[in-house]
């Protein structure tokens, strides 16, 4: 019992939600993974920054637990509904009402790698041809897979992999592990600051470090979002590098519903550009001057700003000019005016923002060639794709920053050109313009800020961007 021997008059739930952000001094932190430890532990009594009710609460219990938690009336927010929805996937999990879920699907394995069996194999339909994945569509196997070959090929020299959110008992850090069993030398980058998944990103740090590999955890002020793996096998003479860029992260389970990009490669500009990356992030060279690669803080900023400049110097000699971003969120000011000088110069602009979206379109004189998409639907929508016309000569980048000030001024992020004509051509023509045609998930903002449904017109077939995909995978079309 609660409350023995009191009578229970009437009862309410609540939701007592509280300030997350961990904030170290790193440079004054003698051991960072005890630091973290220490204030993850100390999370669970941080500042109360709001307290869920539901409707029916009365005013005198309001206040109680005003007076209680010392916060102001005005940080009790009322809901009509549930107040927590984290632990319903148990309930979905749980249940056998088949008749209520999605169907089931099963995910392509890209055509060049469909008949691989052994290790070497791997690196050989890479060289043959950059492979792209488009996940959950796509298998997060062969991404697996490319590790585990890593490993056990004896001609891999050296492996180097970023670890942002890797969720419990990893196939990727088993792959890892092994590697530096089989006596390969491994680094691997792991960011204790992702948060909410600290404490497992320490124990998998911890559990590295006692097998030998040389791990390291970023760079002092930066947390590193990059999602980057590269592989050193000697071939004839020398080595070449084999590349995974990705726009998630390497995660197998939530990779069955975040939709993510990813691309396999051996091109010596951009290993060239990885190279320098892991340099600088383990501390052996300061920043570097990139050649392909879009790098925060170093260079993607600026480099999408010429990017848009451009577009709008087309525009204003009549030539085309267009683009296409899909991103998790929009607030970044700076970003933000620029798409705005960018709508006035003539440039058509459509946003496809799942989340946060500070631009408002649709003002005459300031915004009125632009367009923001929401879609929200099986899958969480988490690539950021940046598309630019270029008068004809189209330049298509992927890569794992959003445009918000976080990601292009404080974070490690990478962002990288697709070049092949052939990957080109699927995400503009079956990924982007496929999204931009959604009437079942989408929601498309209006002037005032609000979001509406779009609505199908006249006889015009339900457009399902995702349901699409499913049926049409990349891997499947190769």
């Amino acid at each position: 019992l609660l409350f023995p021997g009191m009578q229970v008059v009437e009862a309410y739930p609540f939701r007592v939600i509280r300030d997350a952000d961990i904030e170290i001094q790193e440079l004054e932190a003698e051991d960072l993974l005890e630091t973290m430890q220490e204030s993850i532990r100390r999370r669970k009594f941080g500042s109360v920054v709001l307290v869920a009710v539901q409707e029916s609460m009365p005013k005198n219990v309001k206040a109680l637990l005003s007076a209680n938690l010392e916060i102001h009336a005005a940080d009790i927010y009322a809901l009509n509904g549930i107040l927590e929805f984290s632990s319903l996937s148990q309930l979905y999990s749980s249940s056998d009402r088949y008749d209520l879920k999605y169907p089931p699907y099963r995910a392509a394995i890209p055509m060049p790698l469909r008949e691989v069996e052994q290790a070497g194999e791997y690196f050989d339909a890479i060289r043959e041809q950059n492979i792209l994945l488009h996940h959950p569509y796509d298998s997060f196997n062969p991404v697996v897979d490319f590790l585990n070959a890593a490993a056990r090929d004896p001609r891999v020299l050296a492996i180097k992999q970023t670890l942002y959110r890797v969720g419990q008992n990893s196939p990727i850090v088993d792959a890892l592990l092994e590697a530096s069993e089989r006596g390969k030398q491994v680094a691997v980058l792991v960011e204790l600051k992702a948060r909410f998944d600290e404490e497992s990103n320490i124990s998998w740090a911890r559990t590295l470090e006692q097998a030998g590999v040389h791990v390291v955890y970023g760079l002092v002020g930066l947390k590193t979002h990059s999602k980057t793996g590269m592989v050193i096998r000697r071939e004839g003479e020398g080595v070449r590098r084999y590349l995974h860029l990705a726009t998630g992260n390497y995660n197998p389970i939530t990779a069955n519903f975040y939709e993510d990009i990813g691309l396999f490669t051996c091109d010596d500009t951009l290993a060239a550009d990885v190279t320098d990356l892991f340099n600088f992030l383990t501390g052996y060279s300061t920043m570097a001057q990139y050649r392909k690669l879009l790098v925060a803080p170093v260079n993607l900023r600026s480099r999408l700003e010429e990017l848009i400049r451009r577009e709008m110097e087309h525009a204003r000699n009549h030539r085309p000019a267009y683009i296409i971003i899909k991103v998790n969120s929009i607030v970044d000011t700076p970003m933000t005016q620029l798409l705005y000088e960018a709508s006035q110069a003539g440039v058509k602009i459509d946003l496809l923002v799942r989340g946060v979206c500070c631009l408002i379109p649709g003002q005459e004189g300031l915004s009125e060639n632009i367009r923001v998409i929401s879609v929200v639907g099986r899958f969480l929508e988490h690539s950021r794709v940046f598309y630019f016309q270029n008068d004809g000569q189209e330049e298509v980048y992927l890569g794992s920053a959003d445009l918000m000030t976080r990601n292009l001024s404080h974070r490690v992020e990478t962002v990288f050109p697709v070049e092949d004509e052939r990957f080109i051509r699927y995400i503009r023509d079956d990924v982007l313009a496929t999204y931009l045609k959604d009437n079942v998930n989408a929601r498309i903002m209006k002037p005032d800020g609000t979001y509406h449904h779009v609505l199908r017109k006249g006889d015009e077939p339900n457009v399902d961007v995702q349901g699409w995909l499913l049926q049409h995978p990349h891997g499947l079309m190769e």
